[in-house]
């Protein structure tokens, strides 16, 4: 990317960031290795979420590619703007968009088996369309004062709600699996259309929503930075000077509101922003600076198809799973079939489902490549 040093900061970043993309890919890579490992039982911890509070570096990969939305979001709407397309005449593509990504979300979850009546109503691509749907509308509607305003409101609201909110049975301020609001009221609305392994609450559920949305509006705030600033080196300064300060406040936060990922809690999107900030500005200053475009470009070619690579990786393991038969007693699905037959000569069953992971994860990145090299670039 060339130096833009002489050019005005709202026509920032003029070209696609390298950088961006091989962020995205590296995210969506990591989120089908921990996704997609041929015997759930026998996973390495740092390939897991974390069990309740705390993190993991698995835990990592959702709010990272919430914040990668955010990003996009300014750069993309920004550039169109700058361009002299009106706000309102962008709220219709941003919409239709949002749709098509929540409706997707919702084919993961029906699929293979189409039950309708118990069909996930939110879920990762849900939440991302919910959050990039309302994160667009306040970029288009506000200016940077007010949406660091509506950042500390959400995830203000959010802690005051968890704590202060009575939820019957067991009483205001419960934090634990089964007593606090997110899950109460994903039980009570949601019902069967709850996430499948937990039945009564969604990890992506209604409530916690709102210190996801924040999330998509921290990514925003360093897609400004990346327009605003005038050289990489003072956007790399920038970008880290912001994470090491969001990484401090989600940990100050953490004494009062634990990190959790499943509950979203406030000090999880700060602490995860920061992380993400420092990263990228890694990523940028590395890729896009000293030009290791060659050493990247495997993630890059992931990045530019992201959501094909994340859909096709979702309806090849509920195919995998859904193709069952019974043997000695037991059903057995093709995906733990090829875990055990092919993998399984590894010896260890965490080795094996380590190599599983890696092997499918290979998988789709062919999958990439392929559709990288014929011109195929999907957009939602």
């Amino acid at each position: 990317m060339p130096d833009s040093a002489t050019a005005p900061p709202e026509a920032l970043p003029a070209q696609r960031l390298v950088s961006l993309d091989a962020f995205r890919g590296a995210i969506i890579a990591l989120m089908v290795l921990v996704n997609d490992p041929g015997d759930g039982a026998h996973v390495y911890p740092p390939l897991e979420h974390a069990a309740w509070n705390g993190w993991t570096p698995t835990d990592v990969v959702f709010p990272s590619f919430l914040w990668i939305v955010g990003i996009a979001i300014t750069l993309s709407l920004g550039r169109r703007l700058a361009a002299g397309v009106s706000r309102s005449a962008l709220f219709a593509p941003v919409a239709r968009r949002a749709a098509v990504l929540y409706l997707l979300g919702c084919a993961i979850y029906v699929y293979p088996q189409f039950d309708l009546s118990t069909q996930r109503l939110m879920g990762v691509l849900q939440r991302i369309a919910i959050c990039y749907l309302i994160a667009s509308a306040i970029y288009l509607t506000t200016r940077i004062r007010t949406q660091v305003i509506w950042i500390a409101g959400l995830l203000a609201s959010y802690w005051l709600m968890m704590k202060l909110i009575p939820v019957p049975g067991f009483g205001a301020g419960r934090l634990d699996v089964e007593g606090n609001l997110a899950h109460y009221v994903d039980r009570v609305v949601l019902g069967r259309h709850n996430y499948g392994p937990t039945q009564t609450w969604d990890p992506e559920g209604i409530v916690s929503t709102l210190p996801a949305i924040a999330t998509a509006l921290l990514g925003i705030m360093a897609g400004h930075i990346l327009r605003v600033c005038r050289s990489l080196a003072e956007r790399c300064t920038w970008l880290f000077l912001m994470g090491n300060l969001l990484l401090a406040a989600g940990l100050l936060c953490d004494i009062w509101l634990p990190i959790n990922k499943k509950l979203w809690t406030s000090s999880f999107a700060l602490f995860m922003a920061g992380l993400d900030c420092i990263l990228f500005a890694m990523c940028l200053w590395l890729i896009d600076g000293l030009g290791w475009k060659r050493i990247a470009k495997p993630f890059v070619v992931i990045g530019m198809n992201a959501i094909a690579v994340y859909l096709a990786s979702e309806f090849l393991n509920e195919a995998l799973g859904a193709i069952r038969w019974s043997t000695a007693g037991r059903v057995v699905s093709l995906y733990s079939w090829l875990n055990s037959h092919a993998f399984g000569w590894v010896g260890s069953p965490y080795n094996a489902s380590l190599l599983f992971a890696l092997t499918y994860t290979l998988l789709m990145y062919l999958l990439a490549v392929l559709m990288y090299r014929r011109g195929w670039f999907w957009r939602v």
